[in-house]
């Protein structure tokens, strides 16, 4: 096999094309090298010839969906940090979580219910489990935060079960949140059980109309930097499962770059300090 090889124009648009129809992830003309390079390694694990073969296996193979769980795992970009965006953490902090559990029906219930989507290897929904488990301590409250996070990666799924992190990732985390709920491993730091006990992790196709239907109704979601690799047709379908998944009252968070302007008009646009959500009415 040439220790080098590229993919023709034919293979690219039909891998594009077999992609976005199985991830909603599109990569366009420019971004044909980027493609190569992510699957190569695998097609010459797999001792496939070229791409065109790994192509065809993929596509008309009926072993192809075992596959496609390392197809996913080389294209989706699982780099993440602790705390990241913190206008949208304190936002989630200070004004969310306060207003939510002020709402005379979640009262009954004492429970809210979080949603990461795309969560990649975990700092996500650890970080928001943390701001939860200080929340509740500070305001005396007998809530329960459940979190559910899920993605297309299992392989970031698995790290994410795991908690172990560098340093670098866990960089913004206040020196006082790394003592009390993180464990020194090594070089690295292991979430503690106690935060690992308040998610579910769980593989997660946004564009897979079972699953998204089969979560259940959500106080908040959370979905940043995902949708930027959809195209306007399938940022509209996530968005619309996100809007019936939410509760009456809840909010959705996108990354702090994105907007919902071309896609939506049935969310009503809140503005926190430096930051902004979106509400269901």
């Amino acid at each position: 096999m040439p220790t080098t090889m590229q993919m023709d124009e034919s293979t690219f648009k039909s891998l594009r094309d077999f992609i976005y129809e199985k991830s909603g992830i599109f990569f366009s003309e420019q971004k044909k090298y980027l493609m190569e390079t992510k699957i190569l390694e695998r097609i010459k694990e797999k001792n496939f010839k070229d791409f065109n073969e790994y192509a065809y296996f993929l596509m008309y193979s009926k072993d192809y969906k075992d596959e496609l769980k390392y197809l996913f795992n080389a294209i989706t970009i699982n780099e993440t940090s602790f705390f990241r965006n913190m206008p949208q953490i304190d936002a989630f902090e200070k004004n969310i979580l306060k207003e939510l559990v002020e709402l005379p029906d979640r009262a009954g219930f004492k429970t809210l219910n979080i949603f990461s989507a795309g969560c990649s290897t975990g700092a996500e929904p650890y970080t928001l489990a943390i701001i939860c488990k200080e929340f509740a301590e500070k305001n005396a409250h007998e809530w329960r935060f459940s979190i559910e996070a899920g993605d297309l990666s299992e392989a970031a799924l698995m790290q994410a079960r795991e908690g172990v992190y560098n340093e670098y990732t866990l960089r913004n985390v206040p020196p006082k949140y790394l003592e009390k709920y993180f464990d020194k491993d090594g070089t690295n730091y292991r979430v503690k059980d106690e935060l690992k006990r308040m998610i579910r992790f769980f593989p997660l196709n946004l564009m897979d109309d079972n699953q998204m239907r089969r979560i259940s109704k959500k106080d908040v979601i959370f979905c940043r930097n995902v949708m930027i690799y959809f195209d306007l047709s399938v940022k509209k379908k996530v968005v619309n499962y996100f809007y019936d998944m939410l509760k009456i009252g809840g909010y959705l968070v996108i990354g702090h770059s994105e907007s919902l302007h071309s896609i939506t008009r049935a969310f009503k646009i809140v503005h926190f300090p430096g930051a902004l959500a979106y509400k269901k009415e």
